[in-house]
């Protein structure tokens, strides 16, 4: 019997799915998008970005607010990303 383990730990579903809202040439976008693919690649979770200039609704609703993430559609954070915090709601 193979040792199963390590892959069987806890691990999120895979329905799961993180969006990040940014704008071109945005730093804290950036920033985000580090963690975001950090994170996610660790987890095995599939993510996405938008681009708040090509989407008029996005653009009404964050512009003020960008970067975005959001956590299976809902708004998890802006501006900054915590890294522990992102882990933590995509884990429990």
């Amino acid at each position: 019997m193979a040792d199963m383990s390590p892959l069987f730990r806890r691990t999120p579903s895979r329905d799961r799915l993180v969006t990040l809202i940014r704008k071109p040439g945005c730093h804290l976008c950036d920033d985000a998008q580090v963690v975001v693919e950090k994170v996610c690649g660790d987890l095995g979770v599939p993510w996405e970005q938008k681009d708040i200039t090509e989407d008029r609704e996005l653009h009404d609703q964050y512009w003020e607010q960008i970067p975005v993430v959001l956590v299976d559609g809902r708004q998890h954070t802006f501006w900054r990303v915590n890294e522990d915090r992102l882990r933590k709601a995509l884990t429990d």
